[in-house]
């Protein structure tokens, strides 16, 4: 599913990425872990698209490969335009100061030996965007974007809550004034309380700096709130995609509908007429995937066609793009 809109910032088209290592000591053979499958999706500038899946569905890889972190196997990554997907180092590299990642644990993507001021400082170091006095300037004035001081500057990440660690991490990610953040469940790690403040935070920087955000995240409420289109992962495929307010009120993938379904209701009135839907059995191995349709093995709709033949995504209308056989009845 591609808008050929030439607004797109963002544009991916059949994006597959396969890890393959070797197995066995005597009988070496190659074990392919197929993490995405022919994922096609885009986002417009200043815009929020919201990722979200069970753990295991490939929304990481798929952050991690637009980035570049991860070579795709094949497939597009269009930036403005660029195809960036076969892209060596070299030529990366100014794309690498317009895109960056924040990234899910707050306590491992911090190094431990290093100050606040030189992980914030590293990648002003290596794009050569400020040096001296220049330099901490631009380093204090991040601290006071993501609410810290620069007595902070001096300080280890061991000596910081989970709060402030992301906050750091944010700080890091803007330190070379880019374009795109892809937000990798920044949030799951902290408390509640302070989830909050954090996605505030995100969306005000986003507001003041014109940013354009790819949210990751399990929270289905966070991502409603902070997204302006959501799309849904199962198992390394792409199964829906529309609007926020759209798809939390017409779910139509049996999978988007489950999701959806185990929403906590803080009403206990109004939760105990609403009917969860449980999903059987476990998620499919990448390795070894199912045929056809990779969510069949779980629907309680299956037909015989989900079996051999895998779904394309199709219009419902108002760009709302789903990838089911139910829609074919």
């Amino acid at each position: 599913m591609v808008n050929n809109n030439s607004e797109n910032f963002i544009e991916v088209k059949n994006l597959t990425k396969h890890f393959v290592k070797n197995k066995g000591f005597i009988s070496k053979r190659l074990e392919v872990t197929k993490a995405l499958n022919d994922v096609s999706f885009y986002i417009k500038k200043g815009e929020t698209l919201g990722l979200v899946g069970e753990s295991g569905c490939g929304k990481t890889t798929t952050g991690r490969t637009i980035i570049r972190l991860y070579n795709p196997t094949s497939g597009q990554i269009l930036y403005n335009g660029v195809d960036i997907a076969k892209f060596n180092r070299e030529e990366m590299m100014p794309y690498r100061k317009k895109m960056q990642m924040i990234f899910q644990d707050p306590y491992a993507s911090l190094d431990a030996r290093m100050t606040v001021s030189d992980i914030i400082g590293e990648p002003i170091d290596i794009h050569n965007l400020a040096t001296g006095k220049e330099r901490e300037e631009r380093i204090f004035e991040l601290l006071d974007t993501v609410g810290l001081n620069k007595d902070h500057a001096s300080r280890y990440p061991h000596e910081f809550s989970g709060g402030q660690r992301q906050r750091i991490g944010i700080a890091r990610a803007l330190a070379v004034d880019p374009e795109f953040i892809i937000c990798d469940e920044p949030i799951s790690a902290l408390d509640v309380s302070i989830q909050a403040q954090v996605v505030n935070m995100l969306e005000d920087l986003q507001k003041e700096r014109n940013l354009t955000y790819l949210f990751i995240a399990h929270d289905l409420s966070m991502v409603k709130h902070i997204s302006d289109r959501v799309g849904v992962m199962y198992l390394g495929n792409l199964v829906e995609i529309t609007t926020s307010a759209e798809l939390y009120k017409n779910p139509v993938h049996p999978y988007t509908q489950a999701l959806l379904s185990s929403i906590p209701i803080p009403d206990p009135d109004v939760a105990k007429s609403s009917k969860r839907i449980v999903l059987e059995g476990d998620v499919p191995s990448p390795v070894n995937p199912p045929s056809g349709c990779k969510f069949r093995t779980r629907c309680r709709y299956a037909m015989d066609i989900c079996k051999e033949v895998d779904p394309v995504f199709k219009n419902i209308g108002s760009e709302h793009y789903v990838a089911c056989h139910l829609l074919d009845k």
